[in-house]
């Protein structure tokens, strides 16, 4: 593993870690619904195996599991060993039983060849270091027919990076300057944009990972926050926390006087913030 690699994932779990108690937990709904949609997508089904790389606190994998009934199993991996811990507390809240997590890196999974059904990443996979080179190591791990499913941005190049548009007007881009090299924009362009934001180039480097049937689907997900403050404070547990963290504190003041305000203009009649979130759902198989 080069440095620079090693510095990203370094950063990105401790990010995680350091996140993980309040992740996804602080008045904004955005992992849980995209992770029930990106299931129906799946549709796993009784019986079969399933991994989701990059499982969070358990968005896509809970509900995963319990589709796939006693009679199937659910691994959920995570790089964060702190995301680990808080999605079994979660399941066993839940009492589903069929879940088994472990700490790992998702770009190099060390699991068995031809053991799981299906694979799922919601807002995982495709941030990994050389998420195309993992992608074909997921081809490998599935058995005859297996699928692969995940959510990705909807990427382009004049908006705020991970963001909705919304906020490419509320965010200067001269702040991402405060960013490690690996989150400036000419990176993530290379990294991301280069084989995300075109769909057919997407599904080339689908097929030329060993996958077929590639179906890309892009719809909004209607992300909730109880207020704009609750949308700022959420913000520093997800990948915004990096710039959050790299932000001179009069620069980060100035950003949060901004947003919450601007947010707390978009509440509905039942005063919640609505944000339209565009989200890429791929789907494909393994092609033998």
């Amino acid at each position: 593993m080069d440095t620079d690699t090693a510095t990203y994932k370094t950063e990105v779990t401790a990010a995680f870690n350091g996140a993980a108690a309040t992740y996804d937990r602080l008045g904004v709904e955005f992992f849980t619904p995209m992770g029930g949609r990106l299931v129906e997508f799946a549709a796993p089904r009784p019986g079969q195996r399933l991994l989701d790389v990059g499982c969070g606190l358990g968005a896509t994998l809970l509900p995963a599991a319990r589709l796939v009934g006693p009679e199937g199993s659910a691994l959920g991996i995570d790089i964060a060993e702190a995301m680990i811990e808080e999605a079994a507390g979660e399941a066993a809240r839940q009492d589903i039983g069929n879940v088994e997590l472990r700490v790992m890196d998702g770009e190099h999974p060390d699991l068995p060849v031809r053991s799981f059904d299906l694979v799922l990443g919601s807002y995982s996979v495709i941030f990994l270091p050389d998420a195309r080179a993992a992608l074909a190591r997921y081809a490998g791990l599935l058995r005859d027919g297996g699928r692969i499913a995940f959510t990705s941005p909807v990427f382009t190049r004049d908006t705020f990076p991970f963001l909705p548009p919304l906020f490419t007007d509320l965010i200067p881009m001269s702040l991402l300057r405060h960013l490690p090299p690996a989150w400036h924009p000419e990176q993530l362009h290379r990294q991301l944009h280069s084989w995300l934001e075109d769909p057919a180039d997407l599904t080339a480097a689908l097929r030329t990972a060993g996958f077929e049937n590639v179906r890309v689907v892009d719809e909004p997900v209607d992300m909730t926050a109880r207020s704009g403050q609750a949308w700022v404070d959420w913000s520093h547990t997800q990948g915004m926390r990096l710039l959050w963290q790299h932000l001179p504190a009069d620069e980060a003041a100035s950003l949060r006087a901004r947003l919450v305000p601007a947010l707390d203009a978009l509440r509905g009649d039942d005063g919640l913030v609505h944000i339209d979130v565009p989200v890429r759902y791929v789907t494909a198989e393994v092609a033998r």
